[in-house]
């Protein structure tokens, strides 16, 4: 069996989702916060609205790649992250890895290809340093969450 079609697949810089410009993004683990806190509304409130396949899936996902247990460590490492000058986007990526080194971070989240935007890149505004001790205070917030 052979393939003779290569797929290059765009990375978040090269799309054009312009309407979501100045959205903010999500952690995995405020998903699954809020996703819990719908359900438990949901059950007290006795609604009888069965759970959707998609929901269900959404949740088992969140549940497994969830880096942070609960509200008070999410808020710490948001925290932690907004003082950077890193992107909403690179923030996010940040706090779902949970990478254990600068460097693995930097090699798993996109480069910006947008030659205007580049130098904005998380590559190019935040030393290995820093990057490392935000990456090494991320861990400990982790080990110790409640």
């Amino acid at each position: 069996m052979t393939f003779d079609t290569v797929y290059i697949l765009p990375s978040y810089f090269d799309l054009q989702l312009t309407e979501f410009q100045t959205a903010h993004c999500l952690f995995i683990s405020e998903l699954r916060i809020l996703l819990e806190a719908q359900r438990e509304s949901k059950e007290r409130n006795a609604e009888n609205r069965p759970q959707t396949n998609v929901l269900q899936k959404t949740m088992n996902y969140v549940q497994s790649f969830s880096r942070f247990t609960n509200m008070e460590s999410v808020r710490e490492v948001r925290s932690l992250l907004k003082e950077s000058e890193l992107s909403h986007f690179e923030i996010a990526q940040l706090a779902n890895l949970c990478c254990d080194d600068a460097e693995e971070a930097k090699a798993l989240i996109p480069r910006n290809t947008n030659k205007l935007v580049m130098e904005h890149s998380l590559h190019n505004k935040i030393d290995d340093d820093r990057l490392q001790e935000l990456m090494n205070q991320m861990l400990t917030i982790k080990k110790f969450q409640g």
